[in-house]
């Protein structure tokens, strides 16, 4: 038999970025649990773990770093298995779990909190928000990163991104506003058609009853978002977290004082911007020039 026709099985090097973080606890977890539930149902039918990365396409090695817990298995990878081991979708269902940890701990952490939140908040002066983005959009910006990212943990990240955009489909809705400044909205980012389709989403998402959304024109007077970007989340129970560049160290605060001073911030941005029919009509200009 020649080289040619031996199966070529998956290794480390073909699935970079699928590690498990290891500051992510609950990751860690489950990562674990389906490694264990993998390894009990390969052992219960009698199939050496080279034998079972043969019929599923993986080396042994990787087998067992999947079983024990040091990889995050693929979907396809979790799918096989459960054909494999006869496991009657039990194995194929742990898919949803998975993939939440394949996304970044502070990204799952800020999606969590947004999909509380009564009432959301947020400023960005250098790009377009990431609940705002398309995916093209996205996938650009991460791409651009320096020192670059993987081409794996790129879509992972903007998977990630992505699945914050569910905050739109709640019910009942919070209330969210934007305010986003006039020079990104200009700068073509992955390339003419998808910065059309980007802007055209903005007048999509600015539509929606329970969404303000705001430009600041490049023109206007000084303001104190200068400094960067500004985040603010309220909760049914009355408390909040905000964050700012500008002020205490960018860290997220739930102090009352130091909410006090971001709010403070935000309002005086927003009552700066454009209000919500003058931006639709600014966005709609620019889609209007090319």
């Amino acid at each position: 038999m020649s080289v040619d026709d031996v199966k070529r099985l998956k290794s480390e090097a073909d699935e970079p970025g699928w590690e498990v973080d290891p500051d992510d606890d609950w990751g860690i977890a489950v990562i674990a649990t389906v490694g264990r539930q993998l390894r009990l149902r390969r052992e219960a039918v009698g199939m050496r773990a080279a034998e079972f990365g043969e019929a599923v396409g993986y080396g042994e090695d990787m087998v067992y770093k999947i079983e024990g817990g040091k990889r995050i298995p693929r979907p396809e990878y979790l799918d096989m298995a459960d054909g494999v081991l006869d496991a009657g979708g039990l194995i194929s269902a742990m898919k949803e779990d998975v993939a939440k940890v394949r996304y970044p701990k502070k990204v799952r952490d800020l999606a969590k909190m947004e999909g509380q939140a009564v009432e959301i908040g947020v400023y960005e002066c250098n790009i377009i928000p990431g609940l705002l983005q398309i995916p093209e959009h996205a996938h650009a910006l991460i791409e651009a990163a320096q020192p670059p990212y993987s081409p794996d943990n790129v879509e992972r990240m903007v998977a990630a991104r992505l699945a914050r955009r569910s905050v739109f489909e709640r019910d009942p809705a919070p209330a969210i506003s934007f305010v986003l400044e006039e020079a990104p909205l200009r700068r073509e980012v992955g390339g003419t058609m998808a910065w059309r389709q980007q802007l055209e989403r903005l007048l999509e998402v600015g539509q929606l009853r329970n969404v303000t959304l705001q430009v600041m024109p490049t023109r206007s007077d000084v303001h104190p978002g200068l400094d960067g970007r500004i985040e603010l989340l309220k909760f049914a129970d009355g408390t909040a977290v905000g964050r700012a560049d500008g002020v205490f160290n960018g860290r997220p605060t739930s102090n009352p004082r130091q909410l006090h001073t971001i709010e403070l911030q935000y309002g005086t941005i927003r009552a700066q911007a454009l209000p919500p029919r003058e931006t639709a009509a600014f966005i709609a200009q620019l889609l209007g020039e090319t």
